[in-house]
């Protein structure tokens, strides 16, 4: 090619390897650069044999072969890699220019990096990027965050990779989120949000398969029926898919160790919401069980020791149907408590960050294109553009509803998984803060009297104004010898 290209991307794992062939495939010209080079001429000579590409064997050959302004992407391993890639690319490139981190960054690195580069009269932009593979060839979710003023420059590449929606499919999954580290955090409690859903249709398959006693083939129909519902979402259609796969006989499945790993988004979810103070106990409890798996050998080291329920309960098919629904309904609420949580610390982020977040927006970013896109973001949007100021999922009257209406089948689940000895952390602990949101008092009033008694931390009263600390020792009345 002759020309001067349109996009350019570093970076040539499988991700941003199929978002290059998918930038070229909406119209545009990539020019693409890899550290081991001989994977952008496995590029070149393969899926990008003949379409509109060029392979460079040095950044500076990359940034040379982009018509300005200059656009380009790293997608690369979160952390040094970044930094280095930055200080490479800051000489070669000139004031108006853009470099964009499509990796899954922490967020406080985008605002650390969007300052650097923007004193070096550059511009940037930390992008999210979910759907796995298959979305960043085909449409992946996309939420930009950084300079503002590379969103007009990046926005019709952006834009036209996307996952499309609505009616008419043409609504992208990719909108401006807010300045510096507001689109990595988005994309973070996207990931968050993932982990919850994820946990919560595991403990779902354990309450049917080990709690009810469906085989593999019952649970494919189960969740095949459930994906036409309320719950019609992408994990729930993957997971009914899993049910079907066979090797030989046997499910494959029942032939997976049951060690989790993880990447680390979620962790950082839970500790910026204990940095925060707010509540977001579903990705923190979802975190832990992956945890809890990772300790295979303890866990079966315990199980010759440590005893459970005894009795085991057996179920009529009509009693099976109605446990299905409940489960059902368990997953719904809890669910509902999940996608609550995850919106109330975007709130609190965007006051301690000052980001002029749209959550209205946040949820269409989801709605396709990435992993947790499910029927049920419809009306997150909906909520939130009804009222930009809604104070948390749960008291917007079409959750309020759901919830209530799942209410009593979502405890009787609990109940059941109890006396049977399975673990739901995160169906009893979506319960446990829907319960604590929903009471006006807990009994943080006697945390209080205890923090005072031993620290004299002080404490508020109900009856007057004031702060008030007592001699506790003094007052108290000493038990009979």
């Amino acid at each position: 090619m002759s020309e001067k290209c349109d996009f350019g991307l570093i970076g040539l794992a499988v991700m941003g390897e199929n978002l290059a062939l998918n930038v070229e495939s909406r119209g545009y010209s990539v020019a693409v650069f890899n550290r081991t080079t001989e994977k952008v001429d496995d590029l070149i000579n393969g899926r990008a044999a003949g379409k509109k590409f060029v392979g460079c064997h040095s950044i500076e050959e990359l940034v040379d072969n982009l018509a300005s302004p200059k656009k380009v992407m790293l997608m690369v391993k979160a952390g040094p890699a970044v930094d280095a890639l930055i200080e490479q690319l800051i000489p070669l490139l000139s004031p108006g220019d853009v470099i964009i981190d499509g990796g899954n960054t922490h967020y406080a690195d985008t605002e650390r990096r969007t300052k650097y580069v923007e004193e070096k009269g550059l511009l940037f932009v930390g992008t999210g990027v979910s759907g796995g593979e298959e979305g960043a060839l085909k449409g992946p979710s996309m939420m930009p965050g950084g300079s503002e003023a590379a969103w007009p420059i990046v926005k019709p590449i952006f834009q036209a990779i996307a996952a499309k929606v609505g009616p008419n499919d043409d609504i992208p999954c990719c909108e401006w989120v807010g300045p510096r580290g507001a689109g990595h955090y988005v994309k973070m409690v996207h990931n968050g949000i993932e982990y919850g859903d994820m946990q919560l249709i595991c403990e779902a398959y354990q309450m049917l398969s080990a709690g009810l006693g469906l085989s593999n083939d019952e649970i494919y129909e189960v969740f095949d029926e459930w994906n036409r519902g309320e719950l019609q979402s992408y994990l729930i259609e993957i997971s009914r898919d899993i049910f079907s796969v066979k090797e030989g006989d046997d499910y494959l499945v029942d032939k997976i160790l049951d060690v989790a790993g993880a990447k680390g988004t979620g962790k950082w979810m839970s500790q910026l919401a204990l940095d925060l103070g707010v509540p977001s106990t579903l990705v923190t409890a979802a975190v832990y069980a992956r945890t809890l798996s990772a300790v295979k050998e303890a866990r079966t080291r315990a199980s010759k020791v440590l005893e459970g329920p005894t009795a085991s309960k057996t179920f009529s098919a009509d009693e099976r149907k109605q446990w299905v629904e409940k489960i059902r309904e368990a997953l719904y609420a809890s669910k509902i408590c999940s996608y609550a949580q995850g919106f109330v610390q975007l709130q609190a982020a965007a006051k301690e960050h000052d980001w002029p977040l749209n959550y209205g927006d946040c949820a269409l970013l989801w709605r396709g294109g990435c992993i947790i896109r499910a029927k049920f973001l419809d009306r997150i949007k909906e909520a939130f553009d009804e009222n930009p100021q809604l104070e948390n999922l749960l008291l917007h009257p079409f959750f309020t509803t759901a919830v209530h209406g799942g209410q009593q089948a979502w405890r009787d689940v609990v109940v059941l998984a109890t006396e049977l000895g399975l673990p739901v952390p995160a169906f009893s602990t979506a319960l446990a803060y829907y319960d604590s949101y929903r009471r006006e008092r807990l009994p943080a009033n006697l945390l209080q009297a205890q923090r005072d008694y031993f620290g004299a931390h002080t404490y508020q009263r109900v009856d007057k104004p004031g702060t008030f600390h007592t001699e506790w020792l003094e007052l108290r009345r000493t038990p009979a010898e």
